[in-house]
């Protein structure tokens, strides 16, 4: 019988939003296509995350457990991919599409004598691998196609949603056989920067933030990292607003920065250019909160709100709160 395999990333002591995504539209094609539907899991302590798994119908998990995967090293998150590929022999392997696995996609692809499809929006699978490509900072939609397999592919977050099996199964375990001695490395990690503590992660909020050019000081910060607080909502931002100095560059949105696609994204003073909205476009619900009706922003939002935000976000807030508290 055929396989179809699903990378699921731990990140936060859990596995990743993007990942569920992932595996609950390749349980679809596996369900359709009669095929099994694997998951496997890179981590020192792979056997914790089993549990998580299960309510997704997964027919086989194969754990990849060993201390140097602590961290995301290539070399040997390469290694290990490439284990479980021969392990599995997978007609479609399918990830999350991040910086990690960009990293490794090109050079497992040709350990493994594998057709690539990277970063799409959506694809299918038949007599070949079908897929759509966002190109040119998004403004075009490109028709891809994988005409043999195996084939890899990596998905962009936010396209499918993460649903749990109606019908979950008890999974088969299989532990990969892996060995990886840490002094042949020619690159090590020195230090992982990290945002500040409790801040929600840009990459897997259900809720976005975002500041662009109109917030103009640190009261239009404020007001925005207020509005987040109260919605349980990550804070993002445009090019722009980061020039300024009013955000780090870790939370920039755009073509040069994180592609996101929470339920909900609120773009507090972003015009909308196009370099922005490549990053941004697959959100489900877009508010957009500018004093230029003429912004182009309004052209993709699903709500508009024309007027100064640092009028609006105090109502907003001062709202929100009050719908907390049930008055």
């Amino acid at each position: 019988m055929n396989t179809y395999l699903c990378h699921i990333l731990i990140q936060q002591d859990r596995p990743t939003r993007s990942s569920l995504e992932v595996l609950t539209r390749t349980r679809e094609l596996a369900r359709r296509d009669g095929t099994r539907l694997a998951a496997c899991v890179l981590h020192p302590e792979a056997e914790r995350f089993v549990e998580a798994l299960k309510p997704y119908g997964i027919d086989q998990i194969y754990l990849v457990q060993h201390p140097v995967l602590s961290q995301h090293l290539n070399a040997p998150v390469l290694a290990a991919l490439e284990a479980v590929f021969q392990a599995a022999q997978p007609t479609l392997m399918a990830f999350p599409s991040t910086e990690a696995t960009k990293d490794v996609l090109g050079a497992l692809a040709a350990r493994v004598g594998a057709a690539v499809l990277p970063d799409v929006a959506a694809f299918d699978t038949g007599a070949s691998v079908t897929a759509t490509r966002p190109v040119m900072a998004a403004r075009v939609l490109a028709d891809a196609e994988a005409s043999e397999y195996p084939v890899l592919v990596s998905i962009r977050a936010g396209t499918y949603n993460a649903q749990p099996d109606e019908t979950p199964t008890e999974p088969e375990i299989v532990q990969v056989p892996f060995t990886f001695d840490p002094d042949t490395l020619r690159a090590t990690l020195r230090e992982v920067l990290t945002g500040t503590t409790g801040q929600v992660d840009l990459s897997e909020a259900d809720v976005i933030v975002a500041a662009g050019r109109g917030v103009r000081d640190e009261a239009g910060k404020q007001l925005v990292e207020t509005l987040a607080r109260e919605l349980g909502a990550a804070v993002g931002a445009s090019r722009a607003a980061i020039e300024a100095g009013l955000f780090p560059a870790s939370l920039q949105i755009g073509q040069t920065g994180k592609v996101v696609s929470p339920t909900l994204y609120i773009a507090v003073g972003i015009s909308g250019a196009i370099q922005h909205v490549a990053g941004m476009a697959g959100s489900k619900v877009i508010v957009a909160i500018n004093k230029d009706p003429d912004a182009p922003i309004f052209n993709i939002a699903t709500y508009g709100i024309v007027g100064d935000l640092y009028q609006i976000l105090p109502l907003l807030i001062e709202e929100i709160r009050r719908i907390k508290a049930g008055s």
